[in-house]
């Protein structure tokens, strides 16, 4: 019999015995085994990260480890996975010493299988690996969960990057599980850094790597998606990109692990259960997968996220001495670089223009002296808070090590890059600083004339000077227009020139 129909069919009967006898409902679930899947994903090297949600006071590398490991007393029978960005955009506490500290947590927690996400390759391949695979050169070992990805492949030979799928066995179960990664990860990563590796379709891959795993008689299949997908806390209302693939994807998976979006999932779509647990560790994702031990066959899936509210978990003690080695290691992070007058927001207005944003084009056309500036809205992660600043929050709000250029482009060029803002499904506006533009319709992809700042047209056929970061200049975010330029100068990093232009102007 067909899984799927053998799942209708234990579940009628499940339901029946509930309405119908006690006894015989007890004796049923005597013959289940309960495999418990914890889920993270997006954890983005949050350690010390304590943000509100729900009216609780949730996040925090202490609270993960404590939630975790509450829920493996619960049910020995248990793995833990995760679904990608476990790094990037990490503040301090993990970015400056190289995101070790996050992999030195995970391990702690033993992760035990794990996918990639667009921002392990924040830094390219080599750096991604020597977090993963560790550094014989020194005395990091690298992480000890098990990665698989089924569709990053190199590029000459087709051959993935890692395994793409594993089969894991617990209380004689089989279970298998498959990675991937979203196809925008080339919208999102420095083009350099993929060079030579080929991200291929979700949709394939995942299929191609069901079919095998099924044919080693394994029926049971939950995917590692760092895909986007969303729902209501109800499960209502499912969308994004997981939610349209769900109906194409091989009938025997049962549960898809999604990422990426940083929201919350817990949804049935085509009979795959999608869940995702926010991000930044403000929650867990606990999946319950009951199996019949007379046919091993499943019989159900469900799944809750649970909040890290500090109200409700006490600390991890193991994870809090963790965290203060790495703090002593950064107590220099803390010099105060000014105190600010009020908050300065990273979010947009309708005009798509940010405080944070302006501010940070600012101190770069303050140091370059170009024409104009731009930077992108993504990598400013956090706001900066009304009161005493220091380089701790300086670093969490622009955690990306992106460096400043200052390069030569034509005026067709910048035009082309400002059109690039539309080129998408969504707005993707640039911070500028230099010149003012307007577009012809709320939904044109062309602008209308150009003017510098110093109220003169901009001209396709002039060369400008150009502040941006190299992210940008290699046509991060599908900026591509900005690739073909003439490198004139580099400087430090965005985080480092905004650091120095609020020193200057603290004094």
């Amino acid at each position: 019999m067909h899984k799927k129909k053998r799942f209708f069919l234990y579940s009628c009967i499940f339901l029946l015995f509930l309405s119908t006898s006690v006894y015989s409902a007890s004796t049923y679930r005597e013959n289940v085994t309960t495999i418990q899947l914890i889920g993270l994903n997006d954890f983005h090297g949050q350690l010390d990260t304590y943000q509100e949600l729900s009216g609780q006071k949730v996040g925090g590398a202490e609270y993960v480890a404590s939630l975790v490991k509450k829920l493996r007393n619960q049910n020995p029978d248990s793995l833990l996975v995760h679904a990608g960005d476990m790094v990037g955009g990490s503040p301090p506490l993990s970015s400056v010493f190289q995101d070790e500290p996050t992999i030195e947590f995970l391990n702690s927690l033993h992760v035990d299988i794990g996918t990639l996400g667009n921002h392990e390759f924040d830094r390219g391949v080599p750096e991604m690996l020597r977090l993963i695979q560790g550094d014989p050169s020194s005395d990091f070992n690298g992480s000890t969960t098990t990665y698989i990805s089924a569709n990053v492949l190199n590029k000459d030979t087709h051959s993935p990057l890692f395994p793409p799928y594993l089969v894991k066995e617990i209380n004689g179960k089989k279970i298998g599980f498959i990675g991937v990664v979203t196809t925008e990860t080339k919208d999102y990563v420095v083009p350099s850094h993929l060079n030579g590796l080929n991200i291929t379709d979700e949709v394939e891959a995942i299929n191609h790597a069901a079919t095998e795993i099924v044919s080693q008689g394994v029926t049971t299949i939950v995917v590692l998606a760092h895909v986007s997908a969303k729902s209501s806390l109800t499960g209502g209302n499912p969308r994004q990109e997981l939610v349209k693939m769900a109906p194409s994807l091989h009938n025997e998976i049962d549960v898809i692990f999604a990422g990426h979006s940083h929201g919350y999932a817990n949804t049935i779509v085509d009979n795959k259960l999608i869940v995702q647990g926010y991000s930044y560790g403000k929650a867990i994702t606990q999946v319950n997968l009951e199996f019949d031990n007379t046919t091993d066959t499943l019989l159900n899936k469900e799944a809750t996220i649970h909040l890290t509210s500090h109200e409700h978990i006490e600390p991890d003690l193991q994870t809090i001495q963790l965290l203060e080695k790495y703090r002593v290691k950064q107590n220099e992070m803390n010099q105060i670089v000014m105190i600010l007058p009020q908050s300065i927001s990273r979010k947009k207005d309708r005009n798509g223009d940010s405080p944070l944003g302006k501010l940070l084009v600012e101190s770069m056309s303050n140091e370059t002296q170009a024409d104009i500036a731009f930077t992108h809205h993504g990598g400013i992660r956090f706001n900066l808070e009304e009161g005493p600043i220091s380089i701790n929050d300086v670093k969490r709000a622009l955690p990306f090590n992106h460096h400043v250029l200052k390069v030569e482009l034509s005026g067709l060029q910048i035009q082309q890059a400002i059109e690039e803002q539309w080129k998408g499904e969504k707005e993707n506006f640039l911070q500028i600083k230099g010149l003012t533009y307007m577009h012809t319709t709320p939904f044109s992809k062309k602008v209308e004339t150009i003017y510098l700042d110093n109220g003169e047209k901009l001209k396709p056929n002039s060369t400008y000077t150009v502040a941006l970061t190299d992210y940008l200049a290699n046509g991060g975010d599908g900026f591509l227009a900005f690739q073909n330029h003439r490198l004139l100068k580099k400087y430090g990093n965005v985080s480092d020139l905004l650091i120095d232009y609020l020193k200057e102007e603290n004094s």
